[in-house]
């Protein structure tokens, strides 16, 4: 979108933008949370990028203490979440992240169930044993997290949707008339528990970017939890209701970082003001 066509339309006018096209993806959706972002916020410089290399992320962590940030054999290596990486500048120039997005989409047995195709070896089951290809997300998870060691928020949004991450016992039906039942807690179907290691087992849809401390043989440890999102059903996400969980979070990056934006809102408010 130009400039002049989001500031006609506003925030409201992209969420209905949203709302007609369901099926955009999580980047798609996170750059047009960039623009709201943008609009909210107009003395604010934001910016998105896909990637984030690992001699960055050693770099940071070798700043914060020289043991840390010494290993890297291959040059060019870097992770790229699914939604891409969105930063504010600072008062001092840096860029700060406030929101990072990935999608895991995991389980067609909905899909399957509906079309009445039998899956299996032998093509004569329902439901498809569920598959472990998560390693990604926890890889990325914790690089962005190495990555914000210093910080106290973590921004990293997962959201998850097929039948291996239900949260509630469904019935399907087949062209022929039978129902399938999907039973949420079916350790043949659901993966979600291999996810919230990411966690620390908090509640899943709750936004927990503001990083929690825990009392452990009297020292205080910070916790850097993603924030984990499904739609439950085993159905697509909408993209309006997606963007608002980043929203959400981005929100919540932007107070905790107040103090290091401080010129900037309350050139904001000087703003609104008039």
């Amino acid at each position: 979108m130009t400039t002049q066509h989001i500031a006609s339309k506003g925030v409201e006018g992209i969420f209905s933008e949203l709302a007609r096209k369901h099926d955009l993806d999580v980047g798609e959706v996170a750059t047009k949370v960039m623009e709201m972002l943008c609009i909210e916020f107009p003395m604010m410089e934001f910016r998105k990028r896909a990637s984030l290399s690992k001699s960055t992320i050693n770099k940071r962590l070798h700043a914060i203490d020289d043991r840390l940030g010494h290993e890297l054999f291959v040059s060019n290596a870097a992770i790229r979440p699914d939604g891409g990486i969105i930063e504010v500048k600072d008062d001092k120039g840096e860029w700060r992240i406030v929101l990072v997005t990935e999608a895991k989409y995991q389980g067609k047995d909905v899909e399957n169930i509906k079309l009445g195709v039998l899956v299996g070896k032998n093509s004569d089951q329902d439901i498809m044993a569920a598959g472990n290809a998560i390693e990604r997300s926890h890889k990325n998870i914790k690089e962005i997290a190495n990555y914000m060691l210093d910080e106290q928020h973590f921004p990293y949004v997962l959201f998850l949707e097929g039948s291996n991450f239900l949260t509630e016992t469904i019935e399907v039906t087949r062209p022929d008339g039978r129902t399938v039942i999907l039973e949420y807690n079916s350790s043949n179907l659901n993966r979600i528990d291999r996810l919230t290691a990411a966690n620390y087992s908090m509640p899943i849809n709750t936004n927990l970017c503001e990083n929690i401390s825990v009392i452990s043989r009297n020292q205080a440890i910070m916790l850097q939890a993603a924030s984990i999102y499904t739609e439950g059903r085993g159905q697509k996400w909408d993209a309006d209701k997606m963007a608002d969980v980043m929203l959400d979070v981005a929100r919540t990056s932007i107070r905790l970082l107040a103090s290091d934006l401080f010129s900037q809102m309350t050139k904001n408010e000087t703003g609104n003001q008039q």
